[in-house]
């Protein structure tokens, strides 16, 4: 779902408004939530995400956060990130965990974070909820709930940012 809007970046065409699309998040992760439902988001935007899907759907306790960076396959030529490490207070063994994510892309992030996340215990099921699916596959991974579905070329890159208020927005840029 796209919604145009003053300050949305626009890629062609399209202006993608991340209140908006947030909005169509926190509506398909109210449905897919169970009384034993973990939220944990990859850091950072994910872990974004998680945090304020915590607090707007008045679950107890804080959201989890999953780093990708120790399962990368590409940690050679990244070495480590500054971004947060993992954090997942609530035991992961027989948990339904609902990993969240800014931008689904090639797939990758998201097999370092099952990675991570089996390295603290054994989830009874694991899905996957993205703000944005910009296709691009190169791992058979597919999100459970997409709040858009869009299309970029591969020299872009489409970036969750959020502004001191907690608000979202999008960045956009050419590689």
């Amino acid at each position: 779902m796209t919604h145009p809007s003053p300050t949305a970046p626009s890629v062609g065409a399209l202006s993608l408004d991340a209140e908006a699309l947030y909005r169509e998040l926190l509506r398909g992760v109210r449905s897919m939530l169970t009384p034993t439902t973990h939220l944990a988001g990859i850091a950072s935007g994910g872990a974004w995400l998680a945090e304020r899907l915590q607090r707007d759907l008045n679950l107890h306790g804080p959201a989890g956060v999953l780093s990708s960076v120790m399962h990368r396959d590409d940690f050679a030529q990244r070495g480590l990130s500054a971004s947060a490490q993992t954090s997942l207070p609530f035991d992961v063994n027989g948990a339904d965990v609902l990993v969240l994510d800014d931008v689904l892309y090639t797939g990758r992030t998201i097999r370092a974070v099952l990675n991570e996340l089996f390295d603290y215990g054994r989830p009874a099921s694991v899905r996957l909820a993205v703000l944005v699916d910009r296709g691009g596959r190169e791992l058979p991974v597919q999100a459970d709930f997409a709040a858009a579905r869009v299309a970029l070329p591969a020299a872009q890159s489409l970036a969750l940012a959020r502004d001191g208020q907690g608000n979202f927005q999008f960045q956009v840029k050419e590689a």
